[in-house]
Order: structure tokens, then sequence, then C-alpha cells
């Protein structure tokens, strides 16, 4: 199959890689009808994270091929979503909600890489659900969102306790930030600050629920947010980023006793221990448990309740991979979906 590797930073292949093949009965194989570049692989694009023949991809929707003896809920020719973290959804920590910390737990992105024509999926039955029936083209984008970026925006939102009178402010305007502005709406908040410097992305978030834009980052994005909120800050704070200003800008946001909802990816990210004793607040995040959401979520898109597949502006075949790439690090593009 063909499939994307990155040999070092900035240096993105489409090659030949091995067929997958179902290597324990808990298995699946699924023939991709989509992936896509996500944010997160950026950082190994520009040298932050190393990278060394790796394969890349973490998002994926596709029909499964094949199964191993042992799965049960899902069958060949069946349309699936999987998420980005691999779980058997039985354990005592995924039956709390936690998936992505599973004790099967996998990165896709680290051994599996879904950008490619197939993959091999472990724990099939508690990685992959299957969509209410066959979706057509039109509906690819919005499913493969679900499979990480509203799956991660929203758990971010649910962390942040965004819901009916509540302000949410969310830091940072790129997919997951998106999604995250979706996501408030849909719980129902009463108000959200979207902190953006990006006109198209402006426009996205105010369509997706956003009442108010901030520009502003760092203190002036601070007391801007403060200004807007009686100078207390927002109730739900939602850090979407992953850098050190990000992440003190949304603690600087948030409000006594509110509530910060963290799921930037942190890279160096030191946290003053007083500062963040005397902010006073609580703070839930990491790797979003997408498997949790995921059944819901893909109701909603099924019933045209929500269309989180705006966040794709660029689509790319498979082979096209590395301008994708291009795209996304010179912000040309918030998010390239790759079609097979």
């Amino acid at each position: 199959m063909r499939g994307v590797v990155m040999h070092t930073a900035g240096d993105v292949r489409v090659e030949d890689r091995p067929d997958p093949e179902i290597l324990e009965p808990t298995d699946a194989v699924i023939t991709l009808a989509a992936t896509c570049v996500c944010g997160s692989d950026l950082w190994p694009y520009r040298g932050v994270e190393p990278a060394d023949h790796q394969v890349m991809g973490h998002e994926y929707i596709g029909v499964v091929e094949e199964v191993g003896s042992a799965v049960e809920t899902v069958a060949p020719g069946d349309f699936v979503v999987g998420s980005f973290v691999i779980s058997d959804n039985t354990c005592e920590i995924c039956r709390a909600g936690f998936q992505s910390k599973c004790v099967h737990a996998e990165f896709v992105a680290q051994t599996i890489g879904t950008q490619a024509e197939k993959a091999r999926i472990p724990h099939a039955d508690g990685t992959l659900v299957k969509t209410p029936g066959t979706p057509g083209p039109e509906l690819y984008p919005a499913l493969l969102a679900a499979s990480d970026v509203l799956g991660t925006g929203w758990f971010a939102a649910v962390a942040a306790e965004a819901g009916p009178g509540r302000t949410v402010a969310v830091v940072g305007d790129g997919a997951v930030g998106l999604m995250a502005v979706l996501a408030a709406r849909e719980l129902g908040a009463e108000r959200i600050i979207a902190m953006s410097r990006h006109p198209e992305r402006q426009r996205l978030a105010r369509h997706y629920g956003a009442t108010d834009i901030v520009e502003e980052r760092g203190d002036e994005g601070v007391e801007k947010v403060k200004e807007l909120t009686g100078g207390l800050g927002a109730h739900s704070v939602i850090e979407a980023v992953g850098t050190q200003e990000s992440f003190m800008q949304a603690v600087g946001i948030t409000r006594g006793g509110g509530h910060l909802g963290y799921v930037g990816v942190n890279h160096d990210v030191q946290i003053p221990g007083i500062e963040l004793f005397f902010a006073g607040i609580h703070a839930l995040g990491g790797p979003a448990p997408v498997r949790r959401f995921l059944p819901d979520l893909l109701e909603r898109i099924w019933a045209g309740e929500i269309d989180p597949g705006l966040v794709f502006d660029l689509t790319l075949p498979l082979e096209d991979a590395a301008e994708a790439y291009r795209a996304m690090d010179e912000r040309r593009a918030t998010k390239v979906m790759l079609t097979l």
C-alpha cells in the first residue's frame, strides 16, 4: 500500500509500505476513505519533535476489510470512524470515560500511521464506531473531523464545564480551537470568546457560535478578556495550542473557581507553581478520550445537527501529502483532508 513517511524534519514522502494484516484476534483491517494532516503533525515537521522514518497520521475513516476472530461490533463492509488512541473500552479507566488512558492505550500516530491506504486497528471493538449507514463522500469531512479534532474540542469544552449561563474563552484558532467553539455552543454556553488574529478563522469561529473575537495575546489578551467579563475572567477556558504563552494566557483568563480544559499538545511549557496556586482554578486535560464521545458525535453529524467538516479548507490526494504539510506549516490551510 501507499503511505506517508516522515524521513526527518520537513521531509515528507509517500512510499510503498507493507499491507496491514490481522495479527491478533481483536484486530481489524480497514481500507481508508479519507485521512488528514493534524496540527500536531507539524511539531516533528518543524523539528520540535524527532522524526526518523516515522509513519504518519492518526485520523481516519473507512470501510472494514477484515476482522479477527474475537471482533464482535464491526464486520467487513461496515463504514467506521476510529479514535486516534487505541482502547479496549472495557478496562476500569475506559469505563470511567478516559479511553485515552486505557491499559492498552496505543497512539495511532506512533505505530500505525493512518495517512495511508489501509490500516490495522488493534482492539477494534473498543476503538472503532460504526456509522448509522454508509455515508456519501459529502459526509467524509465531518466524519473525519470526529476522529480527532471534533472529539478533542468536545472534550476540552466538557473539561472546562462549558454550559448554560457560562462564558467560554477559547485560546487557539486552529481546527481544535474551532471545534471547541462548536462544542461550547452545542453544550449551551451563553457567551463564547474566540481568541484569533486570522480573518478566515474568525469568520468560521463566528459561524460555529463565537459571540466575541479577541485578537490580543499574552498579557494584553488577558486584560481584554477580563474587560469583556467585568474584570472576573471566563467561567470556562479552553487551551488548544500548547505553548508557554498560550497556556499562561489561558490560566490568566480563567476566573477564580473557573475551569480550564487544556488539549493543546504541550511543548516545553513551564507552569510556575505559585501562579497556578493563586489562580484558584480547576484544570483537566491531556489527550482527549475521543472514543467516549464518538457515538454521540456521529449521531449529531448524521442528523445534520453539526457540520465540523468546514474546518477542512483544502483537499488533496494522498500522493500530494508533502504539499499538504507545507500548506499547513505556512498557514495557507487550517486543516488538509487527504483523499484516497
